[in-house]
């Protein structure tokens, strides 16, 4: 599975990339998929429901299945992640809870299918990495490969030559 990371700071056009990034990679046959860092509690179930209800009475995952989405919610997230692998490599980055959740979410990806998978914000990430707007290059876990203000069809062309990465064992 390929993985691109998008990072930079607040409203530095991340989403905007994302959203032009994804227009043209509908055209293909590949299966993408989104991750994305956010930082402050949302609700995303909707109190009362029957999701919700099961959520709140000690589910860690629920699945809602509708006739048109299916989504499921985990509780397992930054402040609760899942427990590492048995055999995990040493590496202090995996410690930190954030990482450990986006890889968590990058295996269950990896397992469903999925060819591309772009993730915005985690900028400690080793993920190749679209650095865009103003953002100190040292910063970035990951390897820069582009730039967001470089055109569209070299960054489509950068991302498609990624190497394939698996995350079902780290």
């Amino acid at each position: 599975m390929k993985v691109v990371s998008l990072s930079g700071p607040s409203d530095s056009g991340k989403t905007t990339l994302v959203e032009r990034l994804l227009e043209c990679l509908q055209e293909g046959d590949e299966r993408v998929a989104t991750v994305k860092s956010i930082h402050h509690d949302i609700e995303i179930d909707t109190p009362d429901t029957d999701t919700h209800r099961h959520r709140t009475a000690g589910a860690e995952t629920v699945v809602g299945i509708t006739p048109g989405l299916t989504f499921d919610i985990s509780t397992r997230a930054k402040r609760n992640p899942p427990p590492l692998p048995e055999g995990t490599t040493d590496d202090d980055l995996l410690e930190d809870p954030e990482i450990r959740a986006l890889l968590s979410a990058l295996a269950r990806l990896e397992r469903r299918g999925y060819d591309l998978v772009i993730v915005e914000g985690f900028t400690k990430a080793r993920l190749p990495t679209i650095l865009v707007g103003d953002r100190e290059p040292e910063r970035i876990g990951g390897d820069i490969v582009g730039r967001g203000d470089d055109d569209l069809e070299s960054l489509l062309e950068t991302i498609h030559t990624l190497e394939d990465r698996t995350f079902l064992e780290t």
